[in-house]
């Protein structure tokens, strides 16, 4: 089921990047798609009205279509969420998010990288953690920022494959299983 899903999550997002390439709004799409992507993560509601298979079309059309109204966003993603809600297909929002971004770096010549952090990064600290990315990986890098407070400190960064978990609760971790060991 879940590459079904994925399949269909990248024909609605070239379907869409289509679209948003054709209206020159590319950026705008891209800019309110890691909105709602955020907003998935942060508010319950927003994440069961995606996912309820009890809401009938109309009300999750509604709904998914007065939070693009009310977070502004450009008029091609709300007609989008639109068709998404009258052809039941909100459940692969996220994978439609993570297909049409990465679809956008491809396009761009950029290298995709996600970075966890335990707290909310600044602008600066964004900016760094972009420029060291850069260096490391020798082309351009886009980064989708996020916060999960169980991380207690430190980052956790993905760049394709490869992975840097520098966060305390993995160290705590790592110490926890070394103490089992000795005892």
């Amino acid at each position: 089921m879940a590459s079904q899903s994925q399949g269909l999550a990248a024909r609605y997002a070239l379907a869409l990047y289509s679209l948003a390439d054709d209206e020159k709004v590319l950026d705008e799409v891209a800019a309110d798609l890691a909105a709602f992507r955020q907003l998935m993560a942060e508010s319950v509601d927003f994440a069961r009205l995606i996912r309820s298979p009890v809401l009938s079309r109309g009300d999750q059309r509604k709904g998914v279509l007065a939070v693009a109204e009310k977070a502004g966003a450009q008029a091609l993603t709300a007609k989008f969420l639109g068709v998404l809600a009258a052809n039941r297909r909100l459940f692969a929002l996220p994978d439609m998010i993570a297909a049409f971004l990465a679809e956008l770096a491809h396009r761009r010549g950029e290298v995709a990288a996600e970075i966890t952090s335990a707290v909310a990064l600044s602008d600066d600290e964004v900016r760094a953690a972009t420029d060291a990315l850069r260096k490391v990986v020798g082309q351009k890098v886009s980064v989708n920022v996020s916060v999960d407070p169980a991380l207690i400190g430190g980052l956790i960064v993905r760049v394709g494959s490869r992975m840097l978990d520098s966060s305390l609760r993995t160290k705590l971790q790592r110490l926890q299983l070394a103490m089992k060991g000795i005892g």
